[in-house]
């Protein structure tokens, strides 16, 4: 189990690579097991990920397994699994266009495309905390019981989802997301759902 686990971070790493999510050695993914959580190391880069890379933690961020030192981000991770029983993936990513959104303080929140209604409602916006504090876990966390993916102020995106196909999915929606509310922004003001229409959207989840 620990072995597939390893080869599904690695693979989705690449992947988030591929398609420039996940630039240099920015970022981290992670994966639930059982009562601990494997983890890229510090200084590691998801695109480019080895199995020696991807360490197990306890939930207080303590290393378990692997000879290098967990993400930084431990503890964010750690708190978006207690908070939330149905996530067992999580990506956290400094890709362009989301974080351009985010260092712009801007969330993600106007209902301009069905599947990003559907699949997000919207993408809120956490305050800044100095990158792997105890300040940017707390600030961040708060939104983890009611969204699956939050914007870090002047940092970056987080996403978690059951499984590492949903996260990434929704890594790739979300990005695309902000960058077609970007354009509308450059070619002028964007036309956005009503909120009947919100609602028509949001009745297709029955």
């Amino acid at each position: 189990m620990l072995d597939k686990l390893k080869k599904e971070l690695i693979n989705y790493g690449k992947l988030a690579g591929e398609k420039n999510f996940t630039p240099g050695y920015s970022g981290n993914f992670s994966a639930r097991f059982g009562d601990k959580i494997l983890i890229t190391s510090s200084g590691s880069a998801n695109g480019y990920l080895s199995e020696d890379e991807l360490v197990l933690m306890d939930f207080d961020g303590n290393l378990v397994e692997g000879n290098k030192k967990p993400s930084s981000e431990k503890m964010l991770h750690a708190e978006f699994y207690k908070q939330r029983p149905d996530v067992n993936y999580i990506i956290h990513v400094h890709s362009p266009f989301l974080s351009t959104f985010a260092c712009c303080h801007i969330p993600l929140d106007e209902p301009i495309m069905a599947e990003n209604v559907f699949y997000f409602g919207q993408i809120p916006l956490a305050e800044y905390g100095l990158p792997s504090s105890m300040d940017l876990v707390e600030k961040t966390s708060k939104y983890f019981k009611d969204y699956d993916a939050v914007l870090m102020a002047n940092h970056g995106f987080i996403v978690g989802d059951k499984t590492i196909k949903d996260a990434f999915l929704k890594l790739e929606l979300a990005e695309s997301y902000a960058q077609v509310v970007f354009n509308t922004k450059v070619l002028g003001k964007p036309v956005l759902f009503t909120p009947e229409q919100v609602e028509e959207i949001n009745s297709l989840k029955k």
